[in-house]
């Protein structure tokens, strides 16, 4: 199992985005657009997992504790050297928190901390092939203006599945979480 942990969106930040990216999408941009259902804010990647694994991780993951955790969405930005479109979310004191007691426990089932610093952010797009600066340039010149989103509290968090393919990653979800 190829595993990660989230915070999923609330249904009127999908809507948001969703009408967002209506407006931003062109057929000729060459991009593989992320679909709705999933968009999230990755607290922890885990990658392949075994099931002796899973059965501590998920243990673990339910005796985490953590307050309320407040979302806000802020301005949309760009990984250019990954080729991604992102909707940036704000670090606040909870999200980091959360974050870092996630990564505590699951280090109790032996995944390793991510060494990048954590940025939270929720993926929309990414450009496909050689040519994916030319084709974020296009997107940013759509993106002129930064739009609103309405903030929300998280009420749990999530273990997903990534099932890959060749057209783009489908997220299952397998556990649910109250903090």
């Amino acid at each position: 199992m190829r595993l990660f942990i989230g915070i999923p969106l609330s249904v009127t930040v999908i809507a948001e985005l969703a009408a967002l990216l209506t407006r931003l999408k062109s057929n000729a941009d060459g991009l593989r657009w992320a679909a709705p259902e999933s968009w999230h804010v990755t607290l922890q990647f885990l990658g392949n997992t075994a099931p002796e694994t899973y059965a501590c991780l998920v243990a673990r993951l339910r005796e985490l504790r953590s307050p309320p955790v407040p979302i806000h969405l802020e301005e949309l930005g760009f990984f250019e050297r990954a080729g991604i479109f992102f909707a940036d979310v704000a670090l606040t004191p909870e999200l980091a928190a959360l974050a870092q007691r996630v990564t505590a426990v699951t280090a109790l089932c032996g995944f390793a901390p991510e060494m990048r610093p954590f940025h939270p952010h929720i993926t929309l797009a990414r450009a496909k092939g050689q040519g994916h600066a030319q084709q974020l340039r296009a997107l940013k010149a759509r993106t002129r203006r930064q739009p609103t989103f309405t903030r929300f509290v998280a009420q749990e968090f999530l273990l997903y599945e990534s099932h890959l393919s060749p057209t783009g990653s489908r997220y299952e979800i397998r556990e649910r979480f109250r903090p």
